[in-house]
């Protein structure tokens, strides 16, 4: 949930030595010889008066020989993920290879490391010159020395947009006061000890709205609904109990489900339901895939593995292939692949998200999520959309138009 901040550049332009006078700390390891740093390295950290992000170290931009040139393509994949990213080089290393990260990437501070050293004026203007016809910001700045760090600090905390962890789940849904009830099934495949992440994240947004929050699990609605002398503005539920939530909870509940409202709040909800035009489409012995953003132990009962598969199938009537593809980085093949089948994205960030939908569309492969997906098939969609009337509207006019 903190802001992903990508460092970027070419071999031995002092990346890591960067990162460490960013934070203030040795976190990264440094090295007079070039390519020290050989994958992609995560680490959650503090940067002021920014506070709390992810930082990301890439490996050189520049690595050679086959081994390199997978670091390279790994690299590049830490730009899906990355909110603001500084490229990292100097007056004498800026040249081609820079240019050309520069072209694919639009969020990004140019840092103009090892300022401490003498420069040709030749090598200075030619680059500032190309970053002002560009638009590109930079800096110069010395890791070794500290000069200007606090300046970059500024300009990174200036430059961060607005991600998920400053963006509403349900603010704009309720006011102080409100009841939130939420509705948590504890089966086999909820975590023990604590509540999943997007629970977490709704149940603190209401605190910090002054809303009464009330956490049951399904077989508690009709107790709880009968025991509140206030009715609840809004009830949150998992998509796997959604058919049953909504048998219980009167019509004039706002009612949702925690896979919608991160659809929402992550990626775009219009595109994951003008997705299921698919489903109709489908044809025996199709692929579909299954895509997870993180992986976990599976249960004998898995949403993503066992149950979507089951429900899908009996849906449509037709046997289908399924693919599983489970983690931060799409690997499996996508060639022929007739619909994906995303999760809710709780452990990636928008970014993340968005370049994911963006592939697709690149593609042309149709894309929705679990969510918007289990809620359509067992009748709930319209529902669970009734908070979010663009929403509701574009399930409306699809469904009409399509028949599905």
């Amino acid at each position: 949930m903190r802001p992903n901040i990508g460092i970027f550049g070419k071999r031995n332009v002092g990346k890591s030595s960067l990162i460490n006078a960013l934070t203030g700390q040795e976190l990264a390891i440094v090295s007079e010889f070039a390519g020290t740093t050989t994958d992609p390295v995560g680490k959650a950290m503090e940067i002021l008066p920014l506070g709390p992000v992810f930082i990301l170290d890439t490996a050189g931009l520049d690595d050679i020989g086959d081994l390199g040139a997978k670091r390279v393509e790994k690299t590049y994949t830490v730009l899906r993920r990355t909110d603001l990213a500084l490229h990292v080089t100097t007056y004498n290393d800026f040249d081609q290879t820079d240019k050309d990260f520069l072209k694919r990437e639009k969020n990004v501070i140019v840092v103009f490391n090892k300022s401490d050293l003498a420069y040709s004026e030749t090598a200075v203007t030619n680059a500032v010159d190309y970053l002002k016809r560009q638009s590109i910001d930079y800096i110069s700045v010395s890791a070794m020395t500290g000069s200007n760090i606090a300046q970059l600090r500024i300009m990174i905390t200036a430059r961060v947009p607005e991600i998920i962890s400053s963006e509403a789940v349900i603010t704009d849904l309720i006011k102080s006061d409100d009841i939130v009830l939420q509705v948590m099934p504890i089966d086999s495949s909820a975590p023990k000890g604590r509540i999943i992440l997007p629970q977490e994240q709704v149940l603190r947004e209401a605190l910090d709205n002054h809303a009464i929050s009330i956490c049951i699990q399904p077989e508690e609605i009709l107790q709880t609904l009968q025991s509140l002398k206030q009715k609840p503005r809004l009830a949150i539920t998992d998509s796997q109990v959604i058919e049953r939530v909504t048998d219980i909870i009167p019509d004039d509940i706002m009612l949702t489900t925690y896979s919608i409202l991160f659809s929402r709040l992550k990626g775009n909800l219009n595109t994951f339901i003008s997705g299921l035009e698919a489903i109709s489409r489908l044809r025996e012995n199709d692929r579909v895939m299954i895509a997870e953003a993180c992986t976990h132990h599976r249960q004998s009962d898995d949403i993503g593995t066992i149950k979507i598969p089951r429900w899908l199938q009996d849906y449509t009537g037709k046997k289908l292939n399924f693919l599983v593809n489970a983690g931060k980085i799409l690997h499996q093949d996508l060639r022929e692949v007739k619909l994906i089948i995303h999760c809710g994205g709780c452990m990636i960030n928008k970014k993340e998200m968005l370049s994911r939908m963006e592939l697709a569309n690149d593609i042309e492969i149709p894309i929705t999520n679990y969510g918007v997906l289990i809620a359509h098939m067992h009748d709930s969609l319209r529902r669970t959309l009734q908070p979010f009337p663009e929403s509701y509207n574009t399930y409306k006019r699809m469904v009409n138009l399509n028949s599905i």
